[in-house]
């Protein structure tokens, strides 16, 4: 079996346990009340980004406005694009991110009314152009199907942590820029779907949206790994932003509303905490509680019996294997 060059650096090994621990937190995040809105927002992010990454000028509120039907003036190939995305991004939980035909079909959507070969690989010598000229030849096209094929098998079969196989594929996607036009978009979708494997909640995390907000080291981490002739850079690069990206939106949960709809029922900021921690994972103990704010257990036991009666807090299930509901 073909096995793409790689290095796991000891960085890479801390992100993954890292990683590991976020995503439970921002599952329970995805599935409080607001959690279809922040899917919502997040879908938009990943279209808006993916496709600025591209050239497309279309903001967040145009984006919006296609995906709820509304009319947008602005050039058709860039409206078409916005289409193209939503109906691709669709299909995502019908998508084998193991299967090289679902890419094919994929990218058809992706591409359809933009290029003439959407959903077939590319039968021309392709490259990426920086500033200052040629950045990348990619292999001749005669080579790509096999090249492909070799990838989705080692994808496949690879015993390497999904989030690591996630990123090799990503950049070795990239490396052999399989398709005359749409690969960057593709291929972060692609990633999406690899990470969805590992847990369902990356359907909703922008990936994208990580690479949009960092461009500039995006391309550099593609240009070290290329350099380095194995995709280690990039693998540390996006393991990083994979991390980043969960900790600051386990992070917008509360505060705004702790500000908002909390503070006139709740004065004592250590409540306020606990109300926080509790929103973010309903599964904490009264344990973890009092070590995370520094509270004796009994300090706790206090806070938590306050919230109860005030309505802004419920068990949810046996006091074992249940967990607390914030109600605000």
């Amino acid at each position: 079996m073909y096995i793409p060059p790689f290095t796991v650096s000891a960085e890479a090994i801390n992100l993954i346990a890292e990683i590991s621990g976020l995503i439970e937190r921002y599952a329970i995040r995805l599935e409080q009340e607001d959690g279809l809105r922040l899917r919502k927002v997040n879908r938009i992010k990943t279209i808006h980004s993916s496709l600025s990454i591209e050239g497309n000028t279309l903001s967040e509120n145009q984006v919006r406005d296609i995906i709820d039907g509304k009319d947008v003036v602005a050039p058709i190939k860039e409206i078409q694009e916005v289409k193209n995305a939503i109906k691709t991004y669709e299909m995502y939980s019908s998508l084998d991110a193991f299967k090289e035909k679902d890419l094919l079909k994929a990218h058809g959507v992706m591409m359809q009314a933009l290029v003439d070969d959407a959903g077939k690989y590319r039968r021309g010598s392709v490259g990426v152009f920086g500033e200052k000229g040629i950045v990348h030849l990619a292999p001749s096209a005669e080579r790509v199907p096999i090249l492909m094929s070799d990838l989705f098998d080692w994808l496949k079969h690879s015993k390497d942590h999904l989030l690591i196989r996630s990123c090799v594929f990503h950049y070795e996607f990239e490396f052999i820029h399989p398709f005359s036009d749409g690969n960057g978009r593709t291929g972060r979708l692609w990633q999406s779907l690899i990470l969805g494997k590992l847990h369902p909640l990356f359907e909703h995390l922008p990936v994208e949206n990580m690479v949009y907000s960092n461009q500039q080291q995006y391309y550099d981490a593609i240009t070290a790994s290329t350099n380095a002739g194995q995709s280690g850079p990039f693998v540390d690069f996006m393991l990083n932003e994979i991390y980043k990206a969960l900790k600051s939106h386990q992070g917008e949960s509360l505060s705004d509303k702790v500000a908002d709809k909390v503070a006139d029922k709740v004065a004592d900021k250590s409540a306020q905490k606990v109300l926080k921690l509790l929103y973010e994972n309903g599964h904490l103990t009264r344990d973890e509680l009092a070590q995370r704010i520094g509270l004796s257990l009994g300090g706790i036991k206090k806070i938590i019996n306050s919230l109860r009666e005030k309505g802004l807090i419920e068990r949810v299930g046996s006091n074992k294997t249940g967990h607390w509901k914030v109600n605000i």
